[in-house]
């Protein structure tokens, strides 16, 4: 296998972890750099003031996703971590579409793509979407 061929698969393994700046994420991303090379780990709990920066919480998520009216998936974390505002607190609701598109990031010059949102600071929910998903959101719950 060539170099290149090497850092293609490793990226492909590290692609699909879902991490932020804490979290369990990080960590399993770090443990697999660590398998190639070395490295000298330090956890700084949240909360702790650096520079001018302070460490927020640690987040870890499991799954998220929006079902449409029929019960559909249309977002799914599981498919595409992007899909997930990052830092998003947990909600477990039915809510009007008015209400859900508060909650929505998409790139309107950008229709095809995901965007990276995050809330650190600001406890909030959301989602990301594809601004083509956006349009096509059908009324209801």
């Amino acid at each position: 296998m060539t170099t290149g061929e090497d850092m293609i698969r490793f990226i492909a393994d590290l692609y699909p972890i879902c991490r932020s700046i804490t979290g369990n994420g990080v960590r399993q991303t770090l443990a697999k750099v660590g398998e190639r090379i070395p490295l000298e780990i330090h956890e700084v709990p949240s909360g702790t003031q650096v520079f001018d920066w302070t460490v927020p919480k640690e987040w870890n998520i499991r799954d998220a996703w929006i079902k449409d009216p029929h019960g559909r998936k249309i977002v799914d974390f599981q498919h595409l971590n992007l899909h997930v505002l990052n830092y998003s607190v947990p909600v477990h609701k039915k809510v009007s579409l008015a209400e859900l598109k508060e909650h929505l990031f998409t790139l309107p010059d950008q229709r095809g793509l995901v965007p990276y949102r995050t809330s650190y600071y600001k406890e909030n929910w959301g989602f990301c979407m594809a601004h083509h998903q956006w349009l096509g959101l059908e009324e209801g719950e």
